[in-house]
């Protein structure tokens, strides 16, 4: 098929629809095709056997709590509806998020009724294959800028990171720092943007030096807390863009000799279990990955049923849980 289309000058979806008499192709394109088969006398494989009710779910990072908040949404929603749920991990260069070619080749041959990415992404050809396959897909925090075609179900980061800002500056906060993740992650970049807009809107200044990056991880967040407290006026407060970000904070505080809320106050982002039981509880930005899960599970089940979506982007939102990781200055 892939060889028909790339002499025909159309995608593979395309000679499938050809293939399964889809009336959606322009009458001259289809003549095309149909004389290509012909001549290669191309010959469509067996039925296969249907769909083995299964989903796959693709994450950068099976490591950390939020990835099994994530997929408990998942299980339990797949569960309900009696279909099995496929787990896998990108695997290859640092920082990559796509899965490679073994991993297409293994969802084809178990005839997986969908894919959902998390914090992962497809290349264009790798969509095209899955669109060939009939396989729909649906995105969970989606890396970056969700492709129109792609349905997608992500959190208002944005306005979690203005909220978690505001918070702090209504608590007499002026000097207030923020570490982020990966730059090139959306979901970061939107509560950069956010902290940004919390802190022009209150006509403060960000002294340089109080933006840092990460990786969402608890590493990167004591790393660059050190280097925030080593700068000649160090921040009162500090939204870290994670709850594990603000775990290494604390930790970074606790080597100083330094306290939360006392010498710091801190801001998460994401509601995490370990986020109440901290010392102290930690002030954090929910964001409901359960519930994304088993949002975007029921989208992708009713793609793989044939029926249309209401919507195909979705935010949730993401309110502030106050608890004693923050203090008036």
């Amino acid at each position: 098929m892939a060889e028909i289309a790339a002499e025909a000058g159309v995608s593979v979806p395309t000679v499938s629809k050809v293939l399964n008499g889809r009336r959606d192709v322009a009458p001259a394109t289809r003549d095309r095709i149909e004389d290509l088969l012909r001549r290669h006398s191309y010959k469509p494989r067996r039925a296969q056997p249907a769909a083995a009710g299964l989903i796959d779910v693709v994450f950068v990072d099976l490591g950390n709590s939020w990835a099994m908040q994530i997929l408990a949404g998942v299980e339990e929603t797949a569960h309900r509806a009696g279909t099995g749920v496929v787990v896998s991990a990108v695997h290859g260069r640092q920082h990559r998020t796509e899965p490679d070619r073994r991993w297409l080749d293994g969802l084809a041959a178990r005839r997986s009724d969908g894919v959902l990415l998390v914090l992962s992404e497809l290349s264009a050809t790798q969509l095209e294959q899955l669109g060939g396959l009939g396989i729909p897909v649906v995105v969970i925090d989606p890396v970056g800028q969700p492709d129109p075609a792609v349905p997608s179900v992500g959190a208002t980061n944005w306005t979690g990171a203005l909220t978690a800002t505001e918070h702090l500056i209504g608590l007499g906060h002026r000097r207030i720092a923020v570490v982020g993740g990966p730059e090139d992650v959306l979901c970061s970049q939107a509560r950069i943007d956010g902290y940004r807009a919390a802190m022009h809107a209150a006509g403060l200044q960000i002294p340089p030096g109080f933006i840092r990056t990460g990786d969402f991880t608890s590493p990167t967040g004591h790393r660059e807390t050190l280097a925030l407290l080593d700068l000649p006026n160090p921040p009162t407060a500090l939204f870290a863009c994670s709850d594990e970000m603000a775990r290494g904070a604390y930790e970074a505080l606790y080597e100083r000799g330094l306290r939360v809320p006392d010498d710091m106050s801190i801001v998460g982002f994401d509601d995490l279990e370990q986020a109440r039981w901290s010392i102290p509880p930690l002030t954090t930005v929910r964001q409901p990955l359960t519930e994304m899960a088993a949002l975007a599970t029921r989208m992708l089940l009713t793609l793989a049923a044939g029926d249309k979506l209401d919507a195909s982007r979705l935010e949730l939102a993401t309110p502030l849980v106050i608890r004693s990781s923050t203090a008036k200055l």
